[in-house]
């Protein structure tokens, strides 16, 4: 049954969306909510569609409300869709009411098996007017999920799609103003590599692209962003954990009409290999609208052991073609949370050193021994104001609890540094760039 003070809560909620049947003056808008004639009729006729039945909203993404809006008919006024639950064969419902001479009306219901709304998106996957629906259910307990394809036909909603998914996406990765649908699934093996599937309608028709292989199992996706390529071909970036230690990125696009994983063949493109226990995942790390994927580079070795091996990252983008084109070298100090930006000429040439709460940064040169550049330093205590000005050092960012600041060494400005160019090249680094969290 209905929960009444979740009802009354959700229905108070909504009625300040509801544009209704009813235009409303600015003075009316402004007036303190009243239960008004629309509020009554969707009131009415949830109470009606509802009995037997519980609210059961969507567990994941953006749409997560058990009320939500969309124009489904694309009259150019929105429907209303109510997620519930109840009992039978068929337990999940979404009720879509919709306003019919000045009254809400039920138009149809949705049933679905399973045991939970996974995830609801609106699109528009043909040229159609109005919005499609695409929802994602989990199945049982024992993570089976499918997604289903709705489209507005007649007085009715018609399923035109239904298929297995581990993880699903909705762009327009062909750039013909439609979006797809890219469904990441398993293999029939589950510990082989996933299986990428793209959906599109053509000619009112739901098409399927041939399959296309991801790096590794779709257990283990982290991370699925959306960016343009170099070139602006639309692509979603599929990141996976690889033996527990690194990253691996999928690209999977539609470069010249055929859906491609573009990443997958590239060796060099495609895999951090080791950057001892910290992830990196692709970013924007020059905020050029573009995502960036990391690869690391060793620096030089200061001539001890293995152990002294560090790493630079070298931040590339991608074109359609699979091509590579750099766009920054950085080192990435995860520990004290900061990052720099570094001359790609130096990068390959530099190594770095720490002493307590500092980290020295040299070059090697041509010829000769390697060149003390700067220090860069995190003071942390009470007078960390004092030390960070001390001894010819200059501020480079503060934090609530920690000042950063540096100190160059004369034979840095041969190589072009300056405190305002370090200032520049200094940022904090985004936490999530390292937690590996979906």
């Amino acid at each position: 049954m209905v929960k009444k003070g979740t009802f009354w809560l959700l229905v108070t909620g909504l009625v300040l969306l509801l544009c209704g049947c009813n235009i409303r003056t600015i003075n009316e808008l402004y007036c303190p909510p009243n239960r008004s004639e629309d509020y009554m009729n969707l009131q009415t006729a949830m109470n009606a569609a509802m009995t037997g039945l519980e609210y059961h909203a969507p567990i994941s993404e953006e749409n997560q409300q058990n009320v939500q809006m969309s124009d489904l008919d694309g009259d150019g006024e929105s429907e209303y869709l109510l997620f519930a639950r109840g009992n039978g064969e068929n337990p999940l419902k979404i009720l879509i009411f919709t306003c019919v001479d000045d009254e809400f009306v039920l138009m149809d219901t949705i049933e679905s098996p399973g045991t939970a709304f996974e995830q609801v998106q609106y699109v528009k996957m043909s040229d159609r007017e109005g919005f499609d629906l695409v929802v994602g259910y989990q199945v049982s307990n024992q993570v089976v999920r499918t997604v289903s394809v709705y489209t507005f036909s007649g007085p009715h909603m018609e399923k035109v799609l239904t298929t297995s998914y581990s993880r699903f996406v909705c762009r327009d990765l062909d750039n013909n103003g439609s979006s797809e649908l890219l469904v990441l699934r398993p293999a029939e093996d589950v510990t082989q590599a996933g299986i990428a599937e793209l959906y599109s309608v053509r000619d009112g028709m739901i098409e399927r692209s041939p399959e296309v292989s991801m790096s590794e199992p779709v257990d283990h996706i982290k991370r699925i962003m959306v960016s343009p390529l170099n070139d602006g071909l639309q692509a979603v970036y599929v990141a996976s954990e690889v033996d527990g230690s690194a990253i691996i990125t999928d690209i999977f696009a539609v470069p010249g009409g055929k859906f491609s994983n573009i990443s997958f063949s590239n060796d060099a493109g495609t895999s951090v290999q080791t950057l001892r226990n910290y992830f990196v995942y692709a970013d924007d790390i020059d905020n050029d609208g573009v995502l960036e994927l990391p690869s690391l580079i060793p620096m030089e070795n200061s001539g001890n052991s293995i152990q002294d091996i560090q790493y630079l990252i070298r931040w590339y983008a991608v074109s359609s073609d699979g091509s590579m084109t750099d766009k920054m070298f950085s080192y990435h100090n995860f520990v004290g949370g900061w990052y720099l930006e570094l001359d790609g000429t130096l990068a390959s040439k530099m190594f770095v050193t720490q002493l307590g709460n500092s980290y020295e940064f040299f070059v090697f040169p041509e010829e000769g021994e390697p060149v003390r550049l700067m220090t860069v330093y995190g003071f942390t205590g009470q007078q960390r104001e004092e030390q960070a000005v001390s001894d010819n050092r200059f501020v480079l960012y503060r934090t609530d609890s920690t000042v950063y600041a540096a100190h160059l060494e004369v034979a840095s400005a041969s190589y072009g540094m300056s405190q305002e160019s370090l200032k520049n090249s200094f940022h904090l680094i985004v936490q999530d760039w390292n937690t590996g969290e979906t």
